[in-house]
């Protein structure tokens, strides 16, 4: 048996990164800042060598000086986004002095012309940047991203207080579903037409991604953040485990002055209207309230020494899900089946016109920062965000005992050092580590569970079950029961800025000594029958139930008997990464950028101590030519490389081109049956290629803006993503096989305006796009649910087609707008395309796409409605005292009150309201049109969690902030 190299592999770079963080004074920083370059010149556009560059932030001590080179140029790497005052000395000229917006993950540029001695001058700063709405040009990078300020999160109405939300000014972005109903109020925000789960996401230069499912692990207060940046395409070299994108998040920080702010917000069921779908009239409305209690405080323990922040958020939610008509009917039908002593050991079953969900979050983060000299400068930050959800996963067609009550609690914390050992090399050290507890407590547990048609709506919601035990699974994965992370990070940076060239180096090492979980493996039956219980109630004799599952009739469509086993899997990963970088001016209007990353792994495919050779399948695929091990892959080498050429002497306009590759991983969640099946007990048939390569993506962008003045900027740009080495499932009889051979493209054309007036700031962006994969039922860009409907023909006819998060057409429009009378009104506007679905149906063969009119449908050949979404905020600060400011301000959801259904439809064939005589062997018969099978169905709800693509009813929000 293979031994997991954990301590001897993973010694060597903790040693080598206490090494050298010993030897520079613990000193390191990463990429969440921003940069300053420029140049300095005469009235004449003669370069001025050897010039002072003083930046000093406006809110602390801290300060860093450079010196111009012989070409009048310079740059100043790794800092914190904020407000800070530049002034430029040389000998012979009068000083210049101007302020300056640090915008993260950006580069700034300044233009400095110096008169002679006794003239006074100012900085020409390209873009002072306070918002994504007057986000400046950046021609120093290839990068496709954008910047969200605290300013943004603050005006913009976000319906769920999530910085997920507002990611949607960024053009490439789009709302996705929580993949993950345990976490589905830390959302995903989808990229090149993915799933939003192969993006990477950094708070404070510390990893934040869960390991498990993919996106983000831990949620963020929108009141603790300072900006954040979303890179949709083209990273840096400096960025990996990615196969999209990236967030880079830096949160606030204290300042010399005390500053703080309060707020509350209030929704409730009076303030909202109903959900068509699952509360239709004449019902009673569904119960529904939510408080939001914010507080933040920041300001100076030691001036100009050292400063504090916090921030504590705290959710109070009494959400529900309401029962239709049809629904009531089929519980009391199914109550009556009890009633007569039909169902063994249940005598009852209550019939409530709603199940509550109630929510509890309580997010906290404190920060301190300490400037220890004018070198070197530190912060730490610990965060936690625990919250419980009571009748978890219950839906609009399942009863209470289908619930569960599920509990997360998480925590962060981070320590930061950055220290120039002169004015042209900058280090940067980061170290931290953060944990995951997720529990599910089932709200019953009798040994069996029963599912009825009217039940299964969706694919993208939990479970199938009417009565009875949770399951935790559905047709396309099982969740865990419990879940366990530990994530220790130790990463340096080393940025040289010097002449024509910034450079940069650095290692990052990931050692997760606990990846863990369990899937639920008690004993259980599940029986699935082909009619409703209003069927069975008129007819009890044919109502099956029989644990054992002995000769069931041909109505019960699945009787599975499931014996208890262990689910647990466990793992302890080590990842690795090196990088360098260089960013070279050429001359003044070009800029070439170009690097290579190298990542790999440890121990990714050893689960409890073992590899696949103890998996109990085994000894039996050595006969079919399956043998060996999957290996840690060593071949994921990355090179990028991009220009930024921006023609003429104004700066006005850029034109952008790159290439890359991206690496990263799979999740654990991918190929978890695999990993609890070497255990070595009945939960095998399930096993990996051994033939695995590292999935990786091709980019290849191009891209043009430029600015008309000072106020409006309008952009291009195109990004051709294609995927490779996905991972895809093969089902045959009593064995899954993993593969990762899929193949998938994504292909987007942006256009951007922003602009900024005296009574306006806005950005409207809009996105024609197109994202096809593999699959057999859904298609997904790099997520763990695609399959194969025909193992001995992967790639048939109609398996590859549109992936789930295919919007050919989005259109986002955002901006505040100061009206008469000291009225401040934003907006969020959102329009898109309908996304595509998959209708099923159970054969011989398994589960497979509908046959209509004997003519066999393909890959998410469905499309549900387009999705339109108008958000308004209205709100009226009033000043008091000296630096006091209260908002009361009103928030519109939906204020057109759309139904948004999405591509939440039917995708059971069993559930279409069909006449049984067109429903046969053959599949669907005697349809005209596919749009007849289109039948909308129970939505994720606004309980389940923030940027779905369902949409939500009409709300309003009352709300109160407070600041200082």
């Amino acid at each position: 048996m293979r031994k997991q190299p954990t301590l001897a592999l993973g010694f060597f770079p903790v040693l080598l990164f206490l090494i050298i963080s010993v030897s520079c004074r613990f000193s390191q920083a990463q990429t969440p800042n921003g940069s300053l370059r420029g140049e300095v010149q005469d009235s004449n556009g003669g370069r001025v060598a050897a010039a002072t560059i003083a930046v000093e932030s406006q809110g602390s001590g801290w300060k860093r000086e450079v010196r111009s080179d012989d070409r009048g140029e310079f740059r100043i790497n790794d800092i914190l986004p904020g407000p800070y005052h530049v002034v430029v000395r040389a000998q012979g000229f009068a000083e210049a002095n101007s302020d300056v917006d640090v915008v993260v993950s950006f580069v700034r540029d300044l233009l400095v012309t110096m008169k002679p001695a006794g003239v006074p001058q100012t900085v020409n700063v390209q873009g002072q940047v306070s918002s994504i709405t007057t986000e400046a040009i950046d021609t120093a990078s290839a990068v496709h991203q954008g910047a969200v300020s605290s300013r943004d999160l603050t005006t913009i109405p976000l319906a769920h207080r999530s910085f997920a939300n507002i990611a949607y000014l960024v053009p490439g972005t789009e709302p996705v579903e929580p993949s993950d109903p345990s976490k589905a109020r830390i959302t995903a925000v989808s990229t090149g037409g993915s799933s939003g789960l192969n993006n990477v996401l950094s708070v404070d230069g510390m990893d934040d991604s869960d390991d498990y499912i993919g996106g983000f692990l831990q949620n963020i207060s929108p009141d603790a953040i300072e900006e954040f940046a979303f890179r949709t395409a083209q990273e840096d070299a400096d960025t990996g485990r990615t196969t999209a994108g990236s967030v880079v998040i830096t949160t606030k920080h204290g300042t010399n002055d005390w500053h703080g702010s309060g707020a509350f917000y209030e929704r409730a069921a009076a303030l909202t209207a109903r959900y068509p779908i699952e509360n239709p009239a004449p019902d009673p409305k569904q119960p529904f309230s939510r408080q939001n209690y914010v507080g933040t405080l920041g300001g100076p323990l030691k001036r100009d020494k050292l400063w504090m922040f916090a921030s504590f958020e705290y959710v109070h939610e009494d959400a529900s899900i309401a029962y239709s008509p049809n629904s009531q009917a089929e519980f009391t039908a199914l109550a009556s089946l009890a009633a007569q002593g039909l169902i063994p050991g249940v005598n009852s079953i209550p019939v409530p016109q709603n199940t509550p969900i109630p929510f509890r979050d309580a997010i906290g983060s404190l920060r301190l920062d300490w400037a220890q000299s004018q070198k070197s400068q530190w912060f730490l930050r610990g965060s936690i965000d625990n919250y419980t959800t009571e009748n978890n996963y219950v839906q609009q067609a399942t009863l209470p005992s289908t619930g569960t009550t599920s509990g997360s609690k998480y925590g962060n914390v981070v320590i930061n050092n950055t220290y120039a050992f002169s004015p042209n090399w900058l280090g940067s050290f980061t170290m931290g580590a953060s944990t995951l507890h997720h529990t599910e407590a089932r709200n019953q547990d009798i040994g069996f569970a029963l599912a009825f048609p009217f039940s299964s709506t969706s694919q993208t919601i939990s479970g199938f079950e009417t009565f009875g035990d949770n399951q935790f699974q559905t047709a396309i994965t099982a969740f865990p029961v419990l879940r366990n992370q530990e994530k220790y990070q130790f990463r340096y940076d080393l940025s040289h800025s010097s002449g024509k060239h910034s450079t940069k180096f650095g290692i990052d090492f990931i050692h997760e000594p606990v990846l863990s979980g369990a899937l639920s493996a008690t004993a259980e039956t599940f029986l699935q029958y082909a009619n409703e219980p209003i069927f069975y109630a008129a007819n009890p004799s044919q109502f099956y139930f029989d644990l054992n599952c002995a000769s069931p009739p041909a109505d019960v469509l699945t009787c599975t008997q499931t014996p208890a086993g262990d689910g647990s899997f466990t793992q302890s990963v080590q990842r690795l990464g090196f990088y360098a970088q260089d960013s070279w001016r050429v001359s003044r209007n070009l800029t070439l950028n170009y690097g290579l990353r190298w990542d790999t792994t440890f121990g990714l495919f050893i689960a409890s101590g073992r590899d696949q050779t103890q998996n109990p399948t085994y000894p039996a695929l050595q006969a079919l030519g399956i043998s060996g091990a999957p290996h840690d892959y060593r071949k994921a080498f990355a090179p990028r490389i991009g220009i930024a050429y921006a023609p003429g002497s104004g700066e006005k306009t850029v034109l952008r081109a790159g290439f890359g590759l991206y690496y990263n991983d799979l999740a654990q969640n991918g190929w978890v049956a695999a990993l609890r099946a070497v255990n070595g007990n009945s939960l095998g048939g399930a096993i990996i290629d051994p033939h695995y390569h590292t999935p990786y993506a091709i980019h290849a962008t191009a891209g043009i803006q430029h600015a008309f003045n000072d106020h409006w900027i309008l952009g291009a740009d195109y990004t051709h993503e294609t995927g490779m080495h996905g991972y895809r499932a093969y089902s045959f009889p009593d064995l899954d096989l993993f593969k990762s051979d899929n193949r998938s493209s994504y292909d987007g054309l942006m256009i951007r305006l922003q602009g900024n007036t005296r009574r306006a700031s806005l950005i409207a962006h809009y996105t024609l796009s197109s994202a096809k994969t593999w699959g057999c039922v859904l298609g997904e860009l790099w997520d763990y649910v695609n399959g194969v409907c025909h193992p001995l023909n992967p790639f048939g006819p109609g398996d590859y087609g549109p992936s789930g998060e295919d919007v050919r057409s989005r259109f986002v429009v955002s901006g505040i707008f100061h009206a008469p009378g000291g009225f401040e009104v934003s907006t969020l506007t959102q329009a898109e395309s309908a996304r595509p679905f998959t209708i099923t149906a159970t054969t011989a063969e398994g589960t497979q796409r509908i046959t209509v009119d004997e003519v066999p449908t393909s890959l998410d050949e469905f499309r549900g409605t387009p999705y339109i979404q108008v958000d308004l905020r209205v709100a009226r600060p009033v000043k008091f005292r000296e630096g006091w400011t209260v908002m009361p301000f009103i928030e519109f959801f939906n204020l057109f009150n759309r139904n948004n259904p999405g591509a939440n439809y039917v995708t059971n064939e069993a559930a279409l309201p069909l006449p049984a005589s067109q429903i046969g062997p053959l599949g669907v018969t005697g349809i005209t049109s596919l749009k007849q099978l289109e039948v909308p169905a129970g939505a994720l709800g606004d309980f389940f969690g923030p940027g779905t693509t369902v949409g939500i009813p009409f709300a309003a929000q009352l709300g109160v902030r407070v600041s200082f």
